[in-house]
């Protein structure tokens, strides 16, 4: 089973996303509020500087197993980033299981155990659909970011909702193991970060439930096939240090852009040492920030 992060309080607000509800937007600039959609609530940032005059780029968060957007977000620790970098920030919780958990149905190795087959490609479009109709969006630059189970579902919302999204991030996902099931309508964005030591979801690939979920350098390979890069890495970015408990700057980062459709990219960060749930320090959302809004929007 995938731990479970310590639990947190949300922020209040509340109201109903539909088409008309653009001119009249439920949470104010500089405020978190919780948003119904089809009875599953969400939760939604806008930045301080919001300015419906202009487009602002929109981040969906993906809790893993057992955890709820709320402890996600902090975990990651984004929303000082959507203040500072304008973004609209969105934290959904999955659906509960017969344990109690929370989980995304992403692959058949990550996470609906118990074969409910809730259908959270549709909720999740539909949430971007309400966030569209209430704020001022740049549809072409949508991201998601998910951690563990909400790294698998980043994922197949990638292979399968492409048109939407525009580059993803993953901390301890991976891909979903049958090639048929990734068949993109365009290339996507993809930084994996990953553990060498993760014994949850391991680095090198293994299985869950008995289903195969595939290895980091098998995702990586996927999504370069998908971009039509090649496999020509560049390893001279300086290595970070996201991982306070390991000495030094223990995260390499690889870049795969040669040839890539669209100048999207490829790009790992190996933990070296980290495990499934590295303690994460301030570097980490501002470095992802910087991955996301460096991919290029789409038309």
């Amino acid at each position: 089973m995938l731990p479970v992060l310590a639990g947190c309080v949300s922020s209040g607000g509340g109201g109903s996303l539909d088409p008309a509800a653009a001119w009249h937007p439920p949470v104010a600039p500089g405020t978190t509020g919780a948003v119904d959609l089809d009875g599953r609530p969400f939760q939604l940032h806008v930045p301080v500087g919001y300015d419906p005059a202009r487009k602002a780029p929109l981040v969906v968060l993906l809790h893993g197993y057992g955890s709820s957007g709320v402890q996600q977000e902090r975990y990651f620790n984004l929303t000082p980033e959507s203040d500072r970098r304008g973004f609209l920030y969105a934290t959904p919780n999955g659906t509960t299981d017969r344990d109690g958990m929370r989980f995304w149905n992403a692959t058949e190795a990550c996470c609906d155990a118990y074969r409910s087959g809730v259908d959270d490609v549709t909720y999740l479009e539909r949430l971007l659909d309400a966030v569209v109709a209430a704020y001022s969006v740049d549809t072409a630059r949508v991201y998601l970011v998910g951690h563990s189970n909400g790294g698998f579902m980043a994922y197949r919302m990638a292979c399968e909702r492409s048109m939407r999204i525009t580059a993803i991030v993953s901390l301890a996902g991976a891909v979903g193991d049958a090639r048929s099931l990734c068949t993109p309508q365009r290339p996507v964005s993809v930084l994996q970060i990953h553990g060498t030591a993760d014994t949850t979801i391991k680095f090198g690939g293994g299985t869950r439930d008995g289903h195969r979920y595939p290895s980091v350098d098998t995702t990586l390979a996927t999504w370069r096939r998908i971009n039509s890069c090649s496999a020509e890495a560049d390893t001279s970015a300086p290595r970070l240090d996201l991982e306070p408990r390991l000495p030094g700057a223990e995260t390499g980062v690889t870049t795969y852009s040669v040839g890539c459709d669209d100048a999207t990219r490829v790009e790992l960060w190996d933990i070296r040492g980290g495990g499934h749930i590295p303690r994460l320090n301030a570097v980490f959302a501002p470095a992802v920030t910087d991955f996301l809004y460096a991919s290029t929007p789409r038309s």
